[in-house]
């Protein structure tokens, strides 16, 4: 089997299965000649077809289609909408339609036809035979309306003549039914002789001895009648002629002879020699051949019979489909009045002489021969019904059929011998518009023999495809300050659609106001100017639309970047720039960061800075902005600096800008208090015992150069008042009565007060003796300097009345006697005084290491003083942190030194400094402005600050003892910290820490040391 073979015989698998689901068959049965609009039957009741939708149990409405051929004139007629069947104004003729058919009683005459139903989701394929019932509507005829026989004269009587039968088109009952001869003349009768095959033959039957010289000839009618309602007839005359005698008749070997001949056989093939014998001789046992009367006239124009021989031959080409059986009656005469009588059976053979035959018929009516699909018609949509035969019998009449090439369509078998021709996959107009295929029918005869049909497809366009641009993303630059109207680009898409569904729309969409967009060929404008300062992208989207139903659309992405030109100038971001640092920065610090902008881009954008108007007091990065002092700033000398800044672009032509800059010098707490009253450390107060609580008894005052908050001062007693007879005003300095005095307390009095400023991390402070003398009167001025000389060995953090009892205002006398009385026990006291001294020495250095002073530094502890209405003995502070140095002994008759009552009244210069007069407003800000640049503030910077320190040549006294620093004639007051420590300045503004340490200690009684003030 070669690949053919196989591939046809695959193909004919696929045409006999069938699709029980969607072809199904019918069949009615109706009368011949039925009037138009007869109902036949109804195909939805019939078949029980609802017109329910299962899935959506919604109603369907569903179509009825009569597939026909073009050019057919259809014989029944099929509601759309109903189904319904019914006749047409085309008459159905039985003997018409199954004309050439010996159609008998159980032969049915029949026609077939086709219904699909759609739409494709309800389609069904019904096949439908409609069985035609005979009508009596033909009357039975003889062969001619003249009928000639010839008898002998010696006839025997009831001897038989056969007579040529009448036809009836119609069948059965309503066939040739019965023969009747009139007028008969009782020489002559009628008999009917039936035969296997049903048909009726009459024959003349003869009653009379004849006798041809007295009469040689009747003349007679015969009738047939049919069995149909209405019955009909018709009549022929008979003639009968009497000839001459003749007593034996030709005899045939065989009466029934069958044979086969092919129907390719040539013209001139012998088909069968018959052959009859006559017992007479001479003249009477001449036999002559002819074809009996009831051989048809086509079979005569097939066959040819030699009347001497009996040869039968073909004399035109045979054609098997056309007639398949040929009877022939032959008669062999040789002259007598009753001939012999044979009948051939010709079966002609099939041969493959005849293709397949392919009946097209459209579901889907065709326009000048082509079939109109839509590209979205779904896949299975049936386009035509396409029947198949062959008039071929056996395996030559086997056909197969198929598509010639690989197209979307394929043919689906619905029955033996019918396809449909659908749609296999979903139909693409942009990929072929039309198809234009063969179906091909071939036989499976050898040779095989074939048939096409050409099947001609066109697609129409459906709106399946949306505009396509060439780039999705278009880019695009532009300079700015453009003209209005500048051509810009030409936006272009495509539509693989056609028509209408090709044409193309161009639309912008939102943001794109600085734009203009032709609509049908897609030319791209500035509608605006453009300033890449205001904007320097713009990014919008561009629709193309097509003109289908319903319309498609795809969108590209525009981006049109500005580009710049030099159009605008540097700008500062301040017009005027403060800075704000902290005195005492070293040189070369950076003190602020000048900030300027350029709206442009690029080189247009790069600007230089350079200062215009200073003295080579600062230095100015001219890329970075930053600015460095090339000065050491001390704000007692110069408070501010003040110079131009340009700003330069690298555009062309450049652009240029200024801008004012200040450089502000912050305060740093480098100034220790400096004491202005009281005058010395050696002065004093005389208390009367008369003062009375409240009343101001001494004052403290103090000045600190510098400003804001480090130079607001604080008073503090921190020792000295164990009695707490005595309160210090801690913003005044007014020192005044807690308690009356009684005359117990009457005696010297030293207070140690404290000077601090408020100067922040840490503050600077000053300390300063304050001797307040209680007693009535002050007679003798020069004991009460010699004891406030020899209170100062006692250590600072002791009362002086701790070392010894107090000193009474008593005569020497008294003392010397009383010393001389204690003389006895005076190792006692010693013993008792080193014990006490050496473990008070051991705590002392113990609390010196944990706590510096807070006892009397707390704001807190003084505000307790205040709230104390009672006396209460206080206990000493635990540690110092005053600095100790050596002092000159004053002269006791020093006019200076006398007993000052009352307050001081101070110089107007110092009232102005002094802490309840302080003017906030005239003093420089503590804070930045909200809208300073001040980024110097990030920049570090230490330098040394300018302190007062003690010479470290200076003599200190080798036993431990505590001495404090005379107050010089001219209120100049040196002391307060050891060392100052020196400023780190983390950043311009105010709240840098300046710190103060205090060195030394505790030295042992020795010598005393003077010093001169700094």
């Amino acid at each position: 089997m070669d690949l053919r073979d196989f591939y046809l015989l695959a193909a004919l698998i696929a045409c006999l299965r069938l699709d029980s689901a969607i072809a199904q068959e019918l069949i009615y049965t109706i009368r011949e000649e039925l009037p138009e609009n007869v109902p036949i039957g109804n195909i939805p009741k019939d078949l029980n077809i609802s017109h329910i939708n299962a899935a959506t149990g919604t109603s369907a409405s569903l179509v009825y289609r009569l597939v026909s051929k073009a050019g057919d004139a259809p014989l029944v007629k099929v509601s759309s909408n109903t189904g319904e069947i019914f006749t047409t104004s085309n008459r159905i003729d039985r003997e018409k339609l199954c004309a050439g058919a010996s159609y008998a009683e159980e032969n049915e005459c029949f026609f077939e036809l086709e219904v699909v139903i759609l739409p494709n989701d309800f389609f069904r394929l019904i096949k439908i035979k409609i069985i035609v019932k005979d009508t009596n509507d033909n009357a039975p005829m003889f062969p001619s309306p003249v009928i000639n026989i010839s008898i002998p004269e010696n006839t025997l009587i009831n001897s038989r003549f056969p007579i040529p039968s009448a036809t009836d088109p119609d069948t059965g009952f309503n066939g040739v039914q019965h023969y009747e001869l009139l007028n008969g003349q009782s020489v002559f009768g009628l008999d009917i002789v039936e035969t296997p095959e049903g048909e009726k033959w009459p024959q003349l039957i003869v009653q009379q001895n004849l006798d041809r010289e007295q009469k040689d000839t009747y003349v007679m009618k015969i009738k047939v009648e049919d069995g149909g309602t209405p019955q009909k007839s018709s009549t022929a005359i008979l003639q009968v002629t009497v000839s001459d005698v003749n007593d034996n008749r030709p005899v045939f070997k065989e009466s029934q002879v069958e044979v086969h001949i092919p129907e390719n056989a040539p013209v001139g093939t012998s088909v069968i020699q018959l052959h009859a014998t006559d017992a007479d001789i001479g003249s009477n046992a001449e036999i002559r051949y002819i074809f009996g009367a009831q051989v048809a006239p086509a079979t005569k124009r097939f066959f040819a019979l030699n009347n001497t021989t009996g040869l039968i031959t073909v004399q035109r080409s045979l054609d098997r489909e056309e007639t398949a059986i040929h009877k022939v009656t032959v008669l062999a005469s040789d002259g007598s009045s009753t001939p012999a009588r044979a009948t051939v059976t010709i079966n002609v053979t099939d041969v493959n002489d005849n293709p397949p035959n392919i009946d097209l018929r459209y579901i889907i009516s065709p326009i000048n021969g082509t079939v109109y699909l839509s590209e979205k018609d779904p896949i299975n949509t049936k386009i035509a019904l396409i029947t198949v035969s062959d008039k071929d019998t056996d395996v030559n009449g086997k056909v197969i059929c198929f598509i010639e090439r690989e197209v979307p369509f394929h043919l689906k078998a619905v029955y033996d011998n019918q396809y449909l021709l659908e749609t296999s996959s979903l139909l693409d107009y942009e990929g072929t518009k039309e198809f234009s295929f063969k179906i091909v029918a071939s036989d499976s005869g050898k040779p095989s023999l074939n048939q096409t049909a050409l099947v001609r497809v066109k697609l129409e366009d459906e709106n399946d495809n949306p505009p396509i641009f060439s780039q999705p993303v278009i880019e695009l630059s532009v300079s700015e300050n453009n003209r209005r109207g500048l051509y810009l680009t030409t936006i272009s898409a495509t539509d693989e659609d056609s028509g209408k569904n090709a044409d193309i729309v161009y639309q912008l969409g939102p943001n794109a106001s600085f734009f203009d967009l032709d609509r049908k060929t897609g030319v791209l404008t500035a509608s605006r100017v453009f300033d890449r300062e205001e904007q320097e992208r713009f990014i919008f989207t561009v629709t193309a639309r097509d003109n289908g139903t319903p319309p498609l659309q795809s969108q590209a992405a525009v981006i049109v970047t500005v580009l710049d030109e030099n159009d605008n100038s540097p700008k500062f971001t301040h017009n005027h720039f403060q800075f704000f640092v902290s005195e005492n920065l070293p040189k070369y610090s950076t003190v602020g960061v000048i900030t300027v902008t350029d709206a442009d881009a690029g080189e247009n954008k790069a600007v230089t800075l350079s200062i215009l108007n200073d003295n080579e007091n600062f230095v100015l990065d001219p890329y970075s902005g930053v600015i460095k002092s090339n000065v050491s700033f001390d704000r007692e000398q110069q408070s501010s600096y003040t110079f131009d800044v340009k700003a330069v672009d690298g555009g062309q032509p450049p652009r240029s800008s200024t801008a004012k800059v200040t450089i502000n010098v912050m305060d740093v707490n480098d100034n220790s208090p400096v004491v202005i009253y009281p005058p010395s450390n050696t002065s004093f107060k005389l208390v009367p015992l008369s003062a009375i609580p409240g009343s101001v008894v001494a004052e403290v005052f103090a000045v600190d150069i510098d400003t804001g908050m480090n130079a607001e001062l604080k008073y503090t007693i921190v020792s000295g008042n164990n009695k707490g007879l005595f309160r210090i005003d801690p913003v005044t300095g007014n020192i005044t009565l807690e308690e009356k005095p009684t005359p117990n307390d009457v005696g010297l009095h030293r207070l140690v007060v404290n000077i601090s400023d408020l100067g922040y991390p840490k503050s600077l402070h000053t300390l300063v003796l304050v001797f307040l003398y209680v007693n009535d009167t002050a007679g003798n001025a020069s004991y009460i300097y010699d004891l406030i000389r020899r209170t100062m060995e006692t250590p600072l953090d002791r009362n002086i009345g701790d070392s010894s009892q107090p000193y009474q205002n008593e005569d020497y006398l008294t003392i010397m006697i009383a010393i001389v009385a204690g003389a006895m026990v005076v190792i006692v006291v010693i013993f008792v005084t080193v014990l006490v001294r050496c473990r008070h020495a051991s705590r002392f250095k113990a609390a010196q290491r944990s706590k510096q002073g807070a006892e009397w530094m707390s704001p807190n502890q003084e505000n307790k003083q205040n709230k104390k209405k009672k006396r209460k003995k206080r206990k000493s502070p635990k540690s110092s942190l005053l600095n100790f140095v050596t002092i000159e002994e004053s002269k006791p008759d020093d006019a200076v030194h006398e007993p000052i009552n009352g307050t001081i009244s101070l110089p107007a210069e110092l009232e102005e400094q002094s802490i309840g007069r302080f003017d906030w407003g005239t003093a420089p800000p503590s804070t930045f402005k909200p809208n300073s640049p001040d980024l110097a503030k990030h920049y570090k910077s230490a330098s040394p600050q300018s302190a007062f320190h003690l010479k470290p040549d200076t003599p200190v006294s080798v036993k431990k003892h505590h001495v404090i620093q005379e107050l010089p004639l001219d209120n100049t007051f040196v002391g307060g910290c050891d060392t100052l420590s020196k400023r780190s300045s983390t950043s311009s503004d105010h709240f840098s820490a300046s710190e103060c340490s205090s060195q030394g200690g505790f030295k042992t009684k020795g010598p005393l040391h003077t010093r001169q003030a700094l």
